[in-house]
């Protein structure tokens, strides 16, 4: 049967109605740091395959790889890779039915973007 009543219903909100929230932040950062990993990873296999394949390819991926850009693409992957443990450290936690209260999710969300960064700064300077 038809539905009389569709153009008296309320359409669904969009994103510009909604001011951004850190919990949906760091959830939509999660899903990118995972891809990015990724990235990063298939990056690395190749420069291991061009080792294995012959000194002039493995000269054109190392080169890609010790640029300005292949830096920035391995420091960015690196705090992406503490993004997403921290992240699903604090889904572990949530899994438990803890700190699921709006103020202290927040808190833990603005912990895994600080925490990441700081992480990523000792990385560094260790290595």
């Amino acid at each position: 049967m038809a539905d009389v009543n569709r153009g008296n219903r309320p359409l669904s909100p969009h994103l510009q109605i909604y001011r951004p929230q850190i919990t949906s932040i760091s959830s939509i950062l999660t899903r990118i740091t995972g891809n990015a990993i990724l990235v990063a990873a298939l990056l690395i296999v190749w420069w291991f395959l061009a080792a294995a394949s012959s000194a002039e390819y493995f000269a054109v991926a190392n080169g890609v790889l010790t640029s300005w850009f292949g830096d920035l693409v391995l420091v960015l992957s690196l705090w992406g890779l503490w993004y997403h443990t921290l992240a699903g450290i604090r889904h572990l936690i949530w899994d438990q039915a803890k700190m699921l209260e709006l103020e202290t999710a927040e808190k833990l969300g603005w912990a895994v973007i600080g925490g990441s960064a700081v992480m990523t700064v000792l990385t560094i300077l260790v290595i």
